[in-house]
Protein backbone atom coordinates (compact mmCIF):
# COMPACT_ATOMS: atom_id res chain seq x y z
CA UNK A 1 0.00 0.00 0.00
CA UNK A 2 2.82 2.41 0.76
CA UNK A 3 4.13 1.90 -2.77
CA UNK A 4 0.80 3.11 -4.18
CA UNK A 5 0.87 6.22 -1.98
CA UNK A 6 4.50 6.82 -2.93
CA UNK A 7 3.61 6.56 -6.62
CA UNK A 8 0.76 9.06 -6.18
CA UNK A 9 3.08 11.55 -4.50
CA UNK A 10 5.82 11.27 -7.11
CA UNK A 11 5.96 14.08 -9.61
CA UNK A 12 5.88 13.14 -13.26
CA UNK A 13 9.36 14.38 -14.11
CA UNK A 14 12.73 12.82 -13.60
CA UNK A 15 16.30 14.19 -13.64
CA UNK A 16 19.37 11.97 -13.72
CA UNK A 17 17.21 9.05 -12.64
CA UNK A 18 16.00 10.90 -9.55
CA UNK A 19 12.28 11.41 -9.02
CA UNK A 20 10.87 14.05 -6.67
CA UNK A 21 8.01 13.74 -4.19
CA UNK A 22 5.24 16.33 -4.22
CA UNK A 23 5.60 17.39 -0.59
CA UNK A 24 3.95 20.71 0.14
CA UNK A 25 5.76 23.07 2.50
CA UNK A 26 4.49 23.07 6.10
CA UNK A 27 1.93 25.75 6.92
CA UNK A 28 4.13 27.33 9.60
CA UNK A 29 6.88 27.79 7.01
CA UNK A 30 4.49 29.33 4.49
CA UNK A 31 3.04 31.63 7.17
CA UNK A 32 6.55 32.82 8.11
CA UNK A 33 7.43 33.32 4.46
CA UNK A 34 4.32 35.45 3.77
CA UNK A 35 4.90 37.51 6.92
CA UNK A 36 8.45 38.21 5.72
CA UNK A 37 7.12 39.29 2.32
CA UNK A 38 4.95 41.87 4.10
CA UNK A 39 7.59 42.84 6.66
CA UNK A 40 10.57 43.33 4.34
CA UNK A 41 9.31 46.37 2.38
CA UNK A 42 8.19 48.03 5.60
CA UNK A 43 11.62 47.41 7.15
CA UNK A 44 13.48 48.66 4.08
CA UNK A 45 11.35 51.79 3.85
CA UNK A 46 11.64 52.58 7.57
CA UNK A 47 15.41 52.16 7.80
CA UNK A 48 16.51 53.31 4.35
CA UNK A 49 14.02 56.04 3.45
CA UNK A 50 12.08 56.76 6.64
CA UNK A 51 12.98 57.94 10.11
CA UNK A 52 14.62 54.73 11.37
CA UNK A 53 18.17 55.06 12.67
CA UNK A 54 20.91 53.07 11.01
CA UNK A 55 23.20 50.96 13.15
CA UNK A 56 25.86 53.66 12.96
CA UNK A 57 23.39 56.33 14.05
CA UNK A 58 22.19 54.14 16.94
CA UNK A 59 25.79 53.55 17.98
CA UNK A 60 26.57 57.27 17.83
CA UNK A 61 23.48 58.09 19.91
CA UNK A 62 24.43 55.47 22.52
CA UNK A 63 28.03 56.69 22.58
CA UNK A 64 26.80 60.26 23.11
CA UNK A 65 24.76 59.09 26.11
CA UNK A 66 27.76 57.25 27.53
CA UNK A 67 29.93 60.31 26.99
CA UNK A 68 27.37 62.52 28.75
CA UNK A 69 27.39 60.19 31.77
CA UNK A 70 31.20 60.19 31.78
CA UNK A 71 31.30 64.01 31.63
CA UNK A 72 28.81 64.23 34.50
CA UNK A 73 30.86 61.76 36.54
CA UNK A 74 34.07 63.65 35.75
CA UNK A 75 32.46 66.96 36.77
CA UNK A 76 31.28 65.42 40.03
CA UNK A 77 34.79 64.18 40.77
CA UNK A 78 36.37 67.52 39.84
CA UNK A 79 33.98 69.31 42.18
CA UNK A 80 35.43 67.47 45.19
CA UNK A 81 37.73 69.75 47.17
CA UNK A 82 40.73 69.01 49.35
CA UNK A 83 38.64 69.95 52.39
CA UNK A 84 35.99 67.35 51.52
CA UNK A 85 38.67 64.72 51.09
CA UNK A 86 40.22 65.73 54.44
CA UNK A 87 36.80 65.35 56.04
CA UNK A 88 36.54 61.84 54.59
CA UNK A 89 39.78 60.96 56.37
CA UNK A 90 37.80 61.27 59.63
CA UNK A 91 34.84 59.22 58.38
CA UNK A 92 35.29 55.62 59.55
CA UNK A 93 32.74 54.25 57.06
CA UNK A 94 34.50 55.93 54.14
CA UNK A 95 37.89 54.74 55.38
CA UNK A 96 36.56 51.16 55.63
CA UNK A 97 35.40 51.36 52.00
CA UNK A 98 38.74 52.91 51.03
CA UNK A 99 40.72 50.23 52.84
CA UNK A 100 38.67 47.50 51.12
CA UNK A 101 39.20 49.08 47.68
CA UNK A 102 42.91 49.57 48.44
CA UNK A 103 43.29 45.92 49.52
CA UNK A 104 41.46 44.75 46.42
CA UNK A 105 43.13 46.99 43.80
CA UNK A 106 46.27 48.69 45.10
CA UNK A 107 48.16 46.27 47.36
CA UNK A 108 49.82 44.44 44.47
CA UNK A 109 51.79 47.52 43.44
CA UNK A 110 51.89 49.77 46.52
CA UNK A 111 52.17 47.18 49.29
CA UNK A 112 49.84 46.26 52.14
CA UNK A 113 50.61 49.38 54.18
CA UNK A 114 51.61 51.68 51.31
CA UNK A 115 55.33 50.92 51.62
CA UNK A 116 55.75 50.64 47.86
CA UNK A 117 56.71 47.80 45.60
CA UNK A 118 56.26 48.04 41.89
CA UNK A 119 54.54 51.34 42.60
CA UNK A 120 55.93 54.17 44.70
CA UNK A 121 55.90 54.47 48.47
CA UNK A 122 52.68 56.18 49.62
CA UNK A 123 53.79 56.78 53.21
CA UNK A 124 56.53 59.38 52.78
CA UNK A 125 56.41 63.07 51.81
CA UNK A 126 57.79 62.52 48.31
CA UNK A 127 55.27 62.46 45.49
CA UNK A 128 55.69 62.06 41.75
CA UNK A 129 52.43 63.74 40.70
CA UNK A 130 51.76 66.10 43.61
CA UNK A 131 50.95 65.20 47.19
CA UNK A 132 47.68 66.97 47.94
CA UNK A 133 44.63 64.74 48.35
CA UNK A 134 43.15 66.29 45.22
CA UNK A 135 46.34 65.41 43.27
CA UNK A 136 46.24 61.86 44.63
CA UNK A 137 42.61 61.49 43.59
CA UNK A 138 43.41 62.73 40.07
CA UNK A 139 46.19 60.13 39.76
CA UNK A 140 43.90 57.36 41.04
CA UNK A 141 41.16 58.54 38.73
CA UNK A 142 43.19 59.05 35.53
CA UNK A 143 46.15 56.80 36.24
CA UNK A 144 49.74 57.40 35.24
CA UNK A 145 50.13 55.12 32.26
CA UNK A 146 53.76 56.06 31.70
CA UNK A 147 54.46 54.70 35.20
CA UNK A 148 52.21 51.65 34.84
CA UNK A 149 49.33 52.97 36.97
CA UNK A 150 45.96 52.20 35.34
CA UNK A 151 43.06 54.61 35.45
CA UNK A 152 40.36 53.63 37.93
CA UNK A 153 37.63 56.13 37.01
CA UNK A 154 35.79 53.59 34.85
CA UNK A 155 36.12 50.81 37.42
CA UNK A 156 35.49 52.49 40.77
CA UNK A 157 32.45 54.56 41.64
CA UNK A 158 33.02 58.21 42.59
CA UNK A 159 32.48 57.52 46.30
CA UNK A 160 34.98 54.62 46.10
CA UNK A 161 37.57 56.87 44.40
CA UNK A 162 37.13 59.43 47.16
CA UNK A 163 37.29 56.74 49.86
CA UNK A 164 40.53 55.27 48.44
CA UNK A 165 41.99 58.78 48.28
CA UNK A 166 41.09 59.39 51.92
CA UNK A 167 42.57 56.02 52.91
CA UNK A 168 45.81 56.78 51.06
CA UNK A 169 45.84 60.11 52.90
CA UNK A 170 45.83 58.23 56.21
CA UNK A 171 48.91 56.26 55.10
CA UNK A 172 51.05 59.38 54.73
CA UNK A 173 53.65 59.70 57.46
CA UNK A 174 53.18 56.17 58.85
CA UNK A 175 56.80 55.19 58.04
CA UNK A 176 56.42 51.38 57.72
CA UNK A 177 59.29 48.89 57.84
CA UNK A 178 60.96 48.07 54.51
CA UNK A 179 59.52 51.15 52.83
CA UNK A 180 60.66 51.84 49.31
CA UNK A 181 63.10 54.72 48.80
CA UNK A 182 61.48 58.12 48.16
CA UNK A 183 60.55 59.00 44.59
CA UNK A 184 59.44 62.33 43.22
CA UNK A 185 59.57 65.73 44.87
CA UNK A 186 59.24 66.64 48.52
CA UNK A 187 55.74 67.91 49.30
CA UNK A 188 55.20 69.67 52.61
Amino acid sequence: MSNEIDKELLLDHEYDGIQEYDNPLPNWWLFTFYIMIVFTPIYIYHYHYGSGLSLTEELNADMAKIQAVAVKKEAKLQAVSNEELLALMGDNAALAVGKTMYAKNCVACHGAVGEGGIGPNLTDKYWIHGGSLKDIMVVIQNGALDKGMPEWKNILKPNELQAVTAYVGTLMGTDPDKAKAPQGELVE
